[in-house]
């Protein structure tokens, strides 16, 4: 299937594709299979989260939320390393008023690292498809899930979120393409990748109005540095490391602390799933609020 597909869709329930009391899944989870990519060549399942008033009819559209690494997102059952509790996350928002749409795309295992690739890393074998990844999401994916579903599919309204690797092509595709992504959160991103080569990127990129979330554990690696002291090597705290570049660059283009641009340093969290997990709500209230 490719964005000039006329033929429905078939979207499954997760659960009944899924009949095991060992999944984890809560609300309503749509899935589509083996959706072919034309960009990369390959295919994956499509994970569709709907807000509980979706399902109660009517006309009302959402935005959308376009998240990688899907199998992490909804089913403790098809995660790595724990899950991200989205579903729950966003039931419980529900209460708050604040709903959306949420696409979960799975990553493509051991090229996982390649299609988050916005630049060439030697280190890490030296190939990048993130445009193409990205190319994938934009002209395959969103144009499936506006008509197959009740989206607001203006850029004010479509974000995309990630963590680690899937932070980085997230911070990468906001300043790439501008005209479909209005906010993004990006968890623990990999700023180091190819020698911090997403920095220089941004400082060159123009300004695009949206909203801006980054976030960070205080635990997570941030490197030594000799700064000629008696003393030798010092420790670089992560947020005094690339993540504070990137907060100071990004206010340097006129992004607003508090209003426009989120940067939060969780004490003595990790670069994993539960704490990307524990950080959502927090994230989404953010992005979502008007």
């Amino acid at each position: 299937m490719n964005k000039q597909s006329s033929n429905p869709a078939t979207w499954h329930n997760y659960t009944e594709r899924n009949s095991t009391d060992e999944h984890t899944v809560v609300g309503c989870l749509k899935i589509l299979e083996g959706l072919h990519s034309p960009q990369l060549d390959n295919e994956r399942d499509i994970l569709v989260y709907l807000p509980p008033s979706y399902q109660q009819g009517g006309k009302q559209r959402y935005p959308v939320i376009y998240m990688h690494d899907g199998q992490n997102l909804f089913d403790e059952v098809t995660s790595f390393a724990g899950e991200w509790r989205v579903d729950s996350t966003m039931e419980t928002l529900s209460e708050e008023g604040l709903e959306a749409i949420v696409v979960g795309i799975p990553n493509a295992g051991p090229k996982r690292i390649e299609e988050y690739a916005p630049f060439r890393d030697l280190r890490h074998g030296g190939r990048r498809q993130g445009d193409k990844y990205l190319s994938f999401i934009t002209e395959t994916i969103k144009p499936l899930i506006d008509r197959d579903f009740r989206t607001l599919p203006e850029r004010a309204n479509t974000g995309m979120i990630g963590s680690s690797m899937g932070g980085l092509i997230t911070l990468y595709g906001f300043f790439q393409y501008p005209e479909t992504f209005g906010f993004i959160g990006a968890m623990s991103p990999s700023l180091w990748f190819a020698n911090q080569a997403i920095l220089s990127y941004i400082k060159e990129a123009p300004f695009y109005p949206g909203k801006i979330y980054v976030d960070i554990g205080s635990l997570e690696y941030a490197g030594r540095v000799n700064d000629g002291m008696a003393s030798g090597e010092r420790t670089i705290k992560p947020y005094q490391g690339s993540v504070g570049q990137l907060r100071d660059l990004l206010e340097q283009k006129g992004y607003r602390p508090g209003s426009d641009l989120y940067c939060v340093e969780e004490e003595g969290a990790g670069h994993d799933e539960a704490a990307w997990a524990k950080r959502l709500p927090e994230a989404i209230r953010f992005l979502l609020n008007k």
